[in-house]
This record gives C-alpha cells, sequence and structure tokens, in this order.
C-alpha cells in the first residue's frame, strides 16, 4: 500500500471513509461492517476516519468497539463542527447548526476520545467552518488540545483558502477535507495549489462520487442520504451518466473495475483518498486501487470527458450548501 505524509504522521494514502458503516446510506450491517474493517487492515489500510456527527457518534462507537486495543495500529481521523441533535438519516437530522466555539471543540474532542477509547486522537477535523466564530479562535482551541497531548494534528473540512491560510498562522494544519471526484473537480483551481503551497495534505472524500462513479446510478432507495443531493434527481443522473460512461471507457481498455479506475485518478493528482465502503467487495475492490497507475494517455481522456464544473446538479441542497465555506 503506498502512504503519504499528513503532518507527522504516514498512513496508507488510500484511507477508508467509515460514515456509512452506521448511517447515511440505509440500512447497515454491522456484522459485514466489522469484516470490511478487518480486511481494510490485513490489506494495508491503516487510515480510518469518522466523525462525531455520524449517527451521531454511534460511527466513533463502532470503531472503539472493534478496534479496542489495536488503535497503536492505527491512523483515525475524527471530526467536530456541529451542534448536535437527535439521530436521523441526514446530517441536518442529526446537526442543529454549526458550534466552533472553543467550548464546543473542547466538548466534542472529549467525547471523541471516550467514545473511541483512546487517549489521543491522531487527526482532529473542524467538520465545517462556522462563520460564526473566528477560525483563528476555534483553531487556537484546537492547539490547545495538541498541547495537552489529546491530538496530534489538526484538519479543516470544507474550508476555502483563504480560511486555510488564516488557520495555518494560528497552528500547522496537517490535512484539508474536501470533496474531489471526477465529477467534483472544484478544489483544483485554488484549494489544491494553496495546499501544495501551505504543505497541507489534501484528503479527499467521496472519490467515488457517492458511489455513481462506480456505476450505482440507480434512484437512491428511501432514507438513503443521496436522496436529497441534487446530483441524485432523475434529470441529473441522466445527465451525468457520461461520467460514468468515460470512467468504463477507461475500466475496458485498462481491464480494470470502474471504481479501480475513479480511484486511481484521484490517487493521481498526489493526495490522499477516503472511499466509503461498508462491504468487504466493495473494500478490496478500492484498495485495488492503490496499486493501479493508469496510462498518461487516460489520464488526460478522463481530464477532458470530466470536465471541472459539468456535473449536472449541485452537489449539496441548499441547507447543507450553507456550510460549505467560500470565502
Amino acid at each position: 500500500m503506498r502512504t503519504c505524509k499528513i503532518g507527522a504522521l504516514e498512513v496508507s494514502a488510500l484511507g477508508l471513509g467509515c460514515m456509512g458503516m452506521t448511517w447515511a446510506y440505509g440500512a447497515t450491517d454491522e456484522a459485514e461492517s466489522r469484516r470490511a474493517l478487518d480486511v481494510a487492515r490485513e490489506l494495508g489500510v491503516d487510515f480510518f476516519d469518522t466523525a462525531e456527527v455520524y449517527g451521531p457518534h454511534t460511527n466513533e462507537e463502532l470503531l472503539g468497539r472493534h478496534f479496542a486495543g489495536r488503535f497503536g495500529e492505527l491512523k483515525i481521523a475524527t471530526k467536530f463542527g456541529f451542534a448536535i441533535g437527535g439521530p436521523g438519516g441526514t446530517v441536518a437530522s442529526a446537526a442543529r447548526g454549526l458550534d466552533s466555539t472553543p467550548a464546543n471543540v473542547r466538548r466534542a474532542c472529549e467525547g471523541s476520545l471516550r467514545r473511541l477509547g483512546v487517549e489521543t486522537i491522531d487527526l482532529f477535523y473542524q467538520h465545517r467552518v462556522d462563520p460564526a466564530v473566528p477560525i483563528e479562535d476555534t483553531v487556537g482551541a484546537m492547539a490547545a488540545l495538541v498541547q495537552e497531548g489529546k491530538v496530534r494534528e489538526l484538519g479543516l473540512s470544507e474550508a476555502s483558502a483563504q480560511t486555510l491560510r488564516r488557520a495555518c498562522k494560528v497552528h500547522p494544519i496537517a490535512a484539508l477535507q474536501s470533496e474531489y471526484s471526477l465529477w467534483e473537480r472544484n478544489v483544483e483551481a485554488e484549494i489544491l495549489p494553496t495546499c501544495r503551497e501551505l504543505g497541507v495534505t489534501l484528503v479527499a472524500y467521496s472519490p467515488l462520487g457517492r458511489g455513481f462513479l462506480a456505476g450505482k446510478t440507480d434512484r437512491p432507495a428511501e432514507g438513503d442520504f443521496r436522496a436529497s443531493l441534487p446530483r441524485f434527481t432523475e434529470e441529473n443522473r441522466a445527465a451525468n451518466q457520461r461520467f460514468v460512461d468515460a470512467v468504463a471507457a477507461v475500466a475496458e481498455r485498462c481491464a480494470v473495475t470502474r471504481a479501480q479506475v475513479a480511484l486511481a485518478w484521484v490517487l493521481s493528482k498526489g493526495v490522499a483518498a477516503i472511499p466509503g465502503a461498508s462491504k468487504v467487495a466493495h473494500l478490496r475492490d478500492n484498495v485495488a486501487a492503490a496499486a493501479l497507475t493508469l496510462p498518461a494517455s487516460e489520464l488526460r481522456f478522463l481530464d477532458a470527458e470530466c470536465a471541472p464544473g459539468s456535473a449536472a446538479g449541485s452537489r449539496y441542497g441548499e441547507a447543507a450548501a450553507r456550510w460549505i465555506d467560500r470565502t
């Protein structure tokens, strides 16, 4: 498994996004998810991503139960930044808004440490930038946790280049997590170059377009988070089929799967990626991408066929889109 650096951490370049193991994409199967976690370790994955809001709390609790006594082998990333409400099937139903006040930073960290059953969180992200709290105040509170040994490295998620620069003046930011895939390339204009300039590792979430690029193009089932996303309306799914067709063409020529093509393209950009997988078969398929190097001609083909900004539909609905930092 190839690796990459996130601050002082060395992690598998292809990690595992754990959200879907307990939440968001319909029915869950803990036994199968736990098998997937074990297979991930067998295949060299040591970078696992979770968050307080996933459930809320149930995702961290699953990792805490499953990896009890084995966290020394792993690098765990978790996230804070929401005022947590009751359980539900969407971020909006679990979160009552943003809260990155210093008091909530500390509260969230203590809760995550308890649920995971660890003394130190390897990578602690602000899940969404809170416009009501200066980023300097939030990162200052996060930095205090580093000084206390409760956190190793700091990260931001869906932060703008300007916010990232301000944050880095307070304390080194090791990672910026943003959505990045063949149908979501907006980070390439400013955010990815800024990360490279500042020595921040971009961690790509939803690198498979929430499964769409791997061929999961059917209408999302009731209770599936994707049903709330504009790109998954019937009209937009039909318009976005061309992304799947482009990936499928490369997969056929290279004798690999569509998921492997989409992930290999993301990894070719020099970033880390955390595709989600709650089934062993999907996990094995994804991990194989870490060993795949696409020919330069195929990368150029994908770049041209999947141009930035060409996907039909916004990636989030109106409510969740307000939580994306654009300043």
